[in-house]
């Protein structure tokens, strides 16, 4: 007779010791997992990430998994991106967004001009970045770069933040638009307001970033329409890291967090199965029923499948830069239908937990309804939204024209 199985794990990395010191990154991020366990109720509460959290991480080096070698970080990998991330999610998902948001931009400031990169990193190696992509329309042509002003929702880490990449638009004296540029200006330089009260995701203190006449140089200036094909204003050719594509990576690092909530809930409802009967069934255990197995199945499913597409699209994105290859527009679109899928496939996996684990998951001490609620919440970020990533996947497969997004 075949063994039953207790519990389910999905497993990052199977090695017991790391071979490199992205796979160390991974073992620290696992220890600290129950560390965000204890403190997610807080964070919720607080509506920030717990300080003890960002210590933590700080002193464990995941905010510079991204950051160059240069400046004393990790060069790290997309796939080396979504396993930490991943990894952290597991213990609270606001904490590894912030992770996930502020290595990003400091993977965007490697894009620019050393100059620009010095200014971040020069003189505090531990510098903090978040960022927002929409851009600002208040902007004004001076000597040397641009005057801008204007509000940016949501910027997700600008509270533990010394630094914020934000978007902003030139303009012309006639009031055309030149270009879309993604704008470096220390925090010291902005205010936030306290604008984050949502539903899920509370504790990633995604606040308003706001901005009055401030002068950012051209050396920090990002322009998108180049950065979008490629072309980084970088002078270090020989990163591959820093090499990727833009968008691919940018749509894709929104998703490691959703893979480690969906682990977390397939293993709290696997492990509380044999301990909980099914109301107004002969069921003593959930174990028990074959609707139950055929639920967890389901969701099981679901998640894995998600898994391989987020993989997929990294290892595509990390091979191509590694080459020295920019990825052709089919794969760029393919990656945002990849970015769609998991944000699709485990908010659905989640809902089928919910329901086979039963009404207790609403309750307050359950963690299954925070999962449910950060998974949710974190599936509606406009890069991810699967039906804009279909549809540009679609047309690019047949040939015709993109008339949805420029970010792909």
């Amino acid at each position: 007779m075949m063994s039953q199985i207790k519990s389910v794990e999905i497993k990052v990395n199977d090695a017991n010791k790391p071979n490199t010191a992205l796979d160390e990154l991974v073992l620290r991020a696992r220890e600290l997992v129950p560390l965000l366990e204890k403190n997610a109720v807080k964070t919720e509460k607080d509506r920030r990430t717990h300080q003890e959290n960002i210590d933590a991480i700080e002193k464990a080096g995941l905010f510079k998994l991204m950051v160059p070698k240069r400046y004393g970080g990790y060069q790290g990998t997309v796939k080396s991106h979504l396993d930490v991330t991943s990894v952290l999610a597991e213990g609270c998902g606001s904490t590894a967004w912030v992770v996930a948001l502020t290595n990003v931009c400091a993977w965007f400031t490697s894009l620019f001009c050393e100059q620009a990169q010095n200014d971040v990193f020069g003189e505090n190696k531990n510098a903090r970045i978040s960022g927002v992509f929409t851009p600002s329309p208040d902007t004004k042509q001076v000597d040397g770069g641009l005057i801008i002003s204007g509000k940016w929702y949501w910027s997700s880490g600008c509270l533990h933040a010394d630094w914020g990449i934000l978007g902003v638009l030139e303009k012309d004296s006639n009031g055309a638009v030149v270009d879309q540029h993604l704008a470096l200006i220390p925090m010291s330089e902005l205010t936030i307001e306290d604008t984050w009260y949502t539903a899920g995701m509370k504790g990633t203190g995604s606040n308003c970033i706001i901005g009055k006449d401030i002068f950012v140089p051209r050396h920090r200036l990002l322009p998108m329409s180049r950065a979008v094909v490629g072309e980084y204003p970088t002078e270090l050719k020989d990163e591959a890291e820093y090499r990727a594509a833009l968008i691919p990576v940018a749509a894709l690092i929104l998703i490691g967090a959703q893979l480690g909530i969906g682990r977390a809930a397939l293993k709290y409802v696997i492990d509380k199965a044999p301990q909980r009967a099914i109301s107004y069934t002969f069921f003593q255990k959930q174990t028990e029923s074959t609707s139950f197995q055929l639920q967890i199945a389901e969701a099981a499913l679901k998640i894995d499948t998600a898994h391989l597409h987020a993989y997929r699209a990294a290892a595509d994105i990390d091979n191509a830069a590694k080459s020295g290859v920019y990825m052709d527009y089919v794969n760029r679109a393919r990656c945002r239908a990849d970015t769609g899928i998991v944000a699709k496939f485990i908010p659905d996996a989640i809902g089928v937990l919910v329901s086979a684990h039963g009404a207790g998951s609403f309750a307050d001490v359950s963690p299954m309804q925070r999962y449910w609620r950060d998974s949710n919440t974190a599936a509606r970020h406009a890069i991810a939204l699967p039906e804009t990533g279909f549809e540009v996947y679609g047309k690019a497969l047949l040939n015709v024209e993109n008339t949805v997004t420029a970010l792909v």
